[in-house]
Formats: structure tokens, C-alpha cells, sequence
């Protein structure tokens, strides 16, 4: 089953609160490859959303041993624009064999996932 957040809206007109609007919720998950290394995965992170080293260095030390590691969850929108951002992020330039960006791929959340 999909994770949900429910949105509290209130209505323009009556000035009543609406909680039962469920809002889908989406993983973005960046998955392992051999082509960026722990600097340039730390550094991408830090820089497009906001975490300190300690975060970082946690998702990349779980990208690397178990293949992928969820980086952010929100409504589609959100996480739309941070894959994109991921993608848009460039290759490492401290690996000659690094052709371009890390991968990453929007899945629905499951409920209890953060």
C-alpha cells in the first residue's frame, strides 16, 4: 500500500478544516554504481538537498553496501524534481571513468517508509 499524508485544507468558503484529503507519497532512491566515488556522493547531496556531512555520509555508505538508499520522500512533484536534480548533477570529475550522473528512480512509498 502507498504512504499517504493526510492534508488538512480548509475550505475557501466556509472556513471549515478538511482532513480527509490522502496525499500520495513517492521515494526518491539513488541507486550504486562504480562510477562516483564517496567525495562526489557526499558533496551531490550536502549541495542539492540540504543535509549535513554525517546524513550524507550515512546514504552513501548505504547506497554502496546494500545498492540503493532513499534520499527523500514527498508528493510526486518533489520528488519529480529532485530526481531530476540528481540526474542533472554531472559526473565525477575525480573518476576518468565517470560518464555522467549517479541514477535515481521515484517509487511509490510504503507505508511507514520515511
Amino acid at each position: 500500500m502507498p504512504g499517504t499524508l493526510t492534508r488538512t485544507t480548509i475550505e475557501r468558503e466556509t472556513g471549515e478544516e478538511n482532513e480527509n484529503e490522502q496525499v500520495a507519497l513517492y521515494n526518491v532512491v539513488l541507486l550504486d554504481d562504480d562510477e562516483h566515488t564517496y567525495d562526489y556522493v557526499i558533496e551531490m547531496l550536502m549541495r542539492l538537498f540540504s543535509i549535513g556531512e554525517a546524513r550524507a555520509l550515512r546514504h552513501t555508505v548505504e547506497v554502496d553496501t546494500s545498492g540503493r538508499t532513499i534520499v527523500l520522500t514527498g508528493e510526486i512533484e518533489e520528488a519529480t524534481v529532485s530526481k531530476e536534480m540528481i540526474h542533472g548533477y554531472g559526473a565525477d570529475p575525480r573518476m576518468a571513468n565517470s560518464k555522467g550522473s549517479m541514477t535515481a528512480v521515484v517509487e511509490p512509498a510504503t507505508q511507514g517508509a520515511a
